[in-house]
């Protein structure tokens, strides 16, 4: 009787402790006790506004919550509909300094916000130093922002604190001759840092076809020109990096991922590439060490996986591992890569996907609501 009674305590006993793990997860994910949260950039023109959904312990979201940016949208790129701003990382989350960075490329600004769980608040409006913002990278104290508009500029800030500022002398052009704004196949589509730092990466699209890599000084400063390297298939778009630092590319022209490894002298070697067969494939995050495209003129999700050679495979016999609602664009990834979230430009939807063991996806809903021609997503 007393073994039953124990065996019964035990179990009353760990159901509760479970319950409380999932209860303490339920939107706040993190030791600190924070919620978290997944931003959404409208990219209305009459008014730029940042839509905060609060992320639950299942992974689905709810809305907390809509702030201004301080600045408005823009027009779509001329010759496309789903994908507003023709880019990768208009909207960026900073986890060190608790800072999100939206762009306002109606207006050639950015908007800086402080952001606590699942609130915001609006810290500087600043010119980006160009025209038609489109892509923000971030590396400890140092951002870096895209001006696809016209020669293509890119312009560096600093982190002060929870201010920034921008970085005098940091404005380098990329050459090239767009309208403002610019067509979304000639369109600069991504800026971002190698891991470490010491390189800052610019996709040029249908405008070269190359991927433009500078080198960044200690002071913050780029080198005075970019080496540009062709990509290995037509279209390079948007960018992350595998763990062993080879850069990962998702190109349009072809729907492939391709990796490459890169030299210290910002030139671009070991082209490896795989298609996924779908149409449009532009945008890639990775999570779990899966990678993840979206095709928007497929609507659909393909996964990829790469070994340690660098090579890219598809993760199924077609690499399909979920539909989407119509135009799925920019993609964020929360709670250590479980969850993904998949922005969709026509469709005004967030869906909402489980990353699981292998690689697949499991559906969890979406949110709905949201503008046509919404661009930049982020999550905390």
């Amino acid at each position: 009787m007393r073994s039953k009674l124990f065996h019964v305590l035990v179990a009353a006993l760990t159901a509760l402790v479970v319950a409380g793990a999932v209860s303490a997860d339920n939107g706040r994910g993190g030791d600190d006790g924070r919620e978290r949260a997944v931003f959404v950039q409208t990219n209305e023109l009459n008014g730029n506004r940042i839509v905060v959904f609060r992320r639950h312990g299942d992974g689905r979201l709810s809305e907390a919550g809509a702030y201004s940016t301080g600045g408005n949208g823009a027009a779509a790129a001329p010759g496309n509909v789903s994908d507003t701003l023709a880019s990768q990382g208009s909207l960026v989350y900073d986890k060190r300094h608790d800072l999100l960075f939206a762009v306002n490329a109606g207006s050639d600004t950015i908007a800086v916000f402080r952001v606590n769980g699942t609130r915001l608040r609006l810290r500087d409006v600043l010119p980006s130093g160009g025209d038609f913002p489109a892509s923000i990278a971030v590396h400890d104290d140092l951002v870096y922002v895209l001006n696809a508009g016209g020669t293509g500029i890119v312009q560096g800030f600093e982190i002060r604190g929870h201010s920034v500022r921008p970085l005098a002398g940091s404005a380098r052009s990329l050459g090239l001759a767009n309208t403002d704004p610019p067509n979304f196949l000639t369109s600069p589509g991504q800026v971002g840092f190698t891991p470490d730092g010491r390189m800052l990466i610019v996709t040029t699209k249908a405008s070269r076809s190359t991927i433009d890599v500078f080198s960044v000084g200690r002071d913050g400063r780029l080198s005075n020109t970019a080496v540009m390297n062709p990509s290995a298939t037509p279209v390079p778009f948007a960018f992350t990096f595998d763990p062993a630092g080879r850069l990962v590319v998702g190109e349009a022209a072809m729907s492939s991922v391709t990796t490459y490894r890169i030299n210290g002298n910002g030139t671009l070697a070991s082209p490896q590439s795989q298609s996924d067969g779908q149409v449009a494939l532009c945008w890639i995050v990775e999570a779990r060490g899966f990678f993840y495209v979206t095709n928007t003129g497929s609507n659909n999700v393909s996964g990829y996986r790469i070994d340690g050679n660098g090579r890219p495979t598809l993760i199924g016999p077609t690499g399909i591992v979920a539909t989407t609602e119509a135009g799925p664009i920019d993609m964020a990834t929360a709670a250590g890569g479980r969850f993904l979230y998949v922005q969709t430009g026509s469709g005004g939807t967030v869906d909402e996907f489980r990353v699981n063991d292998d690689g697949t996806l499991t559906r969890l809903g979406n949110v709905a609501g949201l503008p046509v021609g919404q661009e930049g997503i982020a999550a905390s």
